[in-house]
């Protein structure tokens, strides 16, 4: 039997800016999100492309391990490949 590839995972930008999608829109993430952070909307869609905020919303995910599991399904990579790319955002 022919095994596919493993899909590759995105780069760290991209994997944080589709963190942030996945937490902006649900209902009970986004709004502990912003109040956690202080952010305003307004504020969120100025720095949404920053690396540090990208890093912020994938730790925001890491404090509860059910999140970033919930996060990385609906993203289709792996937790840890989401872990590591918050990581690789704070450098």
């Amino acid at each position: 039997m022919l095994k596919m590839p493993p899909q590759a995972v995105p780069p760290a930008d991209v994997l944080g800016l589709q963190a942030l999608a996945h937490v902006i829109a649900d209902a009970d993430m986004g709004p502990r999100f912003l109040a956690l952070t202080g952010l305003d909307p307004a504020a969120l869609r100025t720095r949404a492309g920053e690396p540090a905020l990208l890093a912020e919303v994938i730790g925001f995910l890491a404090a509860r391990e059910s999140d970033l599991v919930a996060a990385a399904e609906a993203l289709g990579v792996p937790a840890a490949a989401l872990a590591a790319a918050g990581e690789r955002l704070q450098r």
